[in-house]
Parts: structure tokens; sequence; C-alpha cells
């Protein structure tokens, strides 16, 4: 074999591997995008999902809590057992219902509920 053969074997042999290196990084890209969208349906359920029922829950939740500090004497709660009262008192983290009159005008009957336990209130209305 001369110097010549063995040069233009080498050239041969570099572009041949780099042909293969080309095929394989197109090949790998490929992989990498069929991942990528085999993953991408999953991807777009869990923003469905959030959209539709995660994110109104918690603005929900956030204006539940605005109107729970800002309750006052007066007004119509209702607790997560469904019991109705107007609130007589407002402690730390208590409240106080006024359910309704046991048999005279007089005897009233009161519930204590922690404030965690009301699920809607009804602001009085002002006359």
């Amino acid at each position: 074999m001369s110097f010549f053969n063995t040069i233009v074997l080498a050239a041969d042999t570099a572009q041949t591997a780099a042909e293969t290196a080309q095929t394989t990084g197109t090949a790998q890209t490929a992989g990498t995008a069929a991942t990528i969208m085999s993953f991408l349906p999953l991807i777009l359920i869990f923003v469905v999902m959030y959209l539709i029922m995660i994110r109104p829950q918690k603005k929900k939740e956030k204006a539940l809590k605005e109107k729970i500090s800002k309750m006052k004497v007066g007004d119509k709660a209702v607790s997560i057992g469904g019991i109705v009262g107007k609130i007589s008192k407002i402690k730390d983290d208590f409240v106080i219902l006024e359910t309704g009159n046991i048999g005279t005008p007089d005897e009233k009957s009161f519930i204590k509920l922690e404030k965690s336990a009301i699920k809607d209130i009804t602001v009085k209305v002002e006359n």
C-alpha cells in the first residue's frame, strides 16, 4: 500500500465517521422530540385540570377567608354542618351563633363554632 492510498483511505474513513455521527445526532434529536411529544398529552391534562378544578376552588377559598375576616355581629352565618344562625359574638378564633328560640322569645339557643367551621356568610343589610 502506498502513502497516497493510505491518505485516501483515512479520508474516506473520516468522511464515513462524520456521516455516521451526523445521522446519529439526527436520530437522537428525533428520539428526544418523540419523547417530549409522548409526554405532551399528560402535561396538557394536568394544565386543563388545574384550570378547571384547582384554580376556581382556590378563588372560592380566598373569597370565603375574606368574608370571614370581614364578618361582624348581626351577620347571618352557615356552618359546614348546615346550622344557620345570626352572629352574636366574635372572639379570637370562635364565633357564637344565635340559632333561634327554645321556648319563649327570651330563651335563645347559642352555639360556639370555630371560624374555620363557617361555610358561608350573608352580610346583614343596613336599614
